[in-house]
């Protein structure tokens, strides 16, 4: 059930029996069924961090826009700037609404001169879809193909000790944010240089049959672990990356969330831009937090400054790297200055915590 959902249940990726053979503990992400861990969060997160970990992250959705106007559409529906990007490049950048609200977060890459390949969230994938195609003009051609792809992350500063013997691409010479369409182990793939771990790594991306031997020769290669959506999420939280339906959602702005520098106003008219040009004060900003006392930040929690609620957490965890418990949240701008000391309610317990700058890990 590669990528399909029958009566109701979760979706699953093509490598959904390699996680069950390895006893992953699988979860309900975003409709899909998916490891969240296999040995344990922290040992997957240390070798990240120290070593290569292996990610499905095959649910994620693929979106294809070709066609004359290709160019022309991807500049005015997303916010980051398209005409920079030449063939074999890749861009983080925004699909916003009238308002500048956040519909999605994502990687657009240009495949060919008119043929753009955009990788979206899996929760958002059919939103950004209709958004897509109510947008488009006849010189453009909108597809999901999300169910041709399987999607690998190998991340960690051994990933290109590891992939190297497998390819002969020159890995050295690819940059952060740029692909190159090669072999991998003999399987047709774009090895991107991106990633969601502030690690180096590669995204592999192939046909969604091929996926399974790919995990296996990547497995296979070197001292690999595979890596579960906990340890993902350690991972960005450490980094102060944002995820959508926590930090990022329709009725928050680039602004708001830190992410102005992927809205591009100098580059003319895009949906969104008219509502960021107007430049209208920040009602509140998106922080780092560090926990001074015992206890965990999780989302919807309130935040409080000399006995008034402030803000509230977005997302939290205890830091593997760090030892302390560290979150993001929205706070007011008069709260929002490095070293500000406010409380994080917790069970209705208010528990000390300070304003930081991200990323926690650097």
């Amino acid at each position: 059930m590669a990528k399909k959902a029958h009566g109701g249940e979760l979706r699953r990726t093509p490598l959904h029996q390699r996680h069950n053979a390895l006893g992953a503990r699988m979860v309900d992400f975003a409709g899909w069924e998916m490891p969240v861990q296999y040995r344990g969060i922290q040992a997957e997160h240390a070798a990240v961090r120290s070593g290569a970990g292996l990610f499905d992250v095959s649910h994620m959705g693929e979106l294809e826009v070709t066609g004359a106007g290709a160019a022309r559409f991807c500049q005015r529906l997303t916010s980051n700037d398209v005409t920079r990007l030449r063939p074999s490049q890749a861009q983080y950048t925004l699909l916003l609404n009238e308002r500048a609200g956040v519909i999605d977060d994502l990687v657009i890459f240009r495949l060919e001169e008119a043929r753009y390949l955009l990788c979206v969230n899996a929760s958002r994938a059919d939103v950004d879809f209709k958004w897509l195609l109510d947008h488009a003009g006849d010189d453009v051609t909108v597809g999901n193909v999300s169910d041709a792809y399987a999607l690998l992350a190998l991340q960690g500063p051994a990933a290109a000790g590891v992939l190297q013997p497998l390819t002969a691409a020159e890995l050295s010479a690819l940059k952060p944010f740029h692909f190159v369409n090669g072999d991998v182990n003999g399987i047709c793939c774009i090895i991107s240089r991106t990633g969601y771990t502030g690690e180096d790594g590669f995204e592999l991306y192939c046909a969604a049959g091929d996926g399974g031997t790919l995990w296996d020769a990547l497995t296979a290669a070197g001292d690999v672990e595979p890596a579960g959506l906990g340890a993902r999420d350690t991972l960005r939280l450490e980094k102060g990356y944002s995820l959508y339906g926590h930090e990022l959602d329709e009725n928050t702005t680039p602004l708001e969330a830190g992410l102005g520098w992927v809205a591009k106003l100098d580059k003319g008219p895009f949906v969104g831009s008219e509502a960021l040009a107007r430049k209208e004060p920040l009602t509140r900003r998106l922080v780092g937090l560090i926990m001074e006392e015992a206890g965990i930040a999780r989302h919807g929690y309130p935040i409080w400054r000399e006995g008034r609620a402030v803000g509230h957490v977005t997302s939290g965890t205890l830091s593997p790297t760090l030892g302390k418990a560290i979150a993001l949240g929205y706070v007011v701008p008069e709260a929002a200055a490095p070293d500000t000391e406010v409380e994080v309610e917790i069970r209705r317990r208010r528990v000390r915590a300070r304003i930081v700058r991200v990323p926690f890990v650097r």
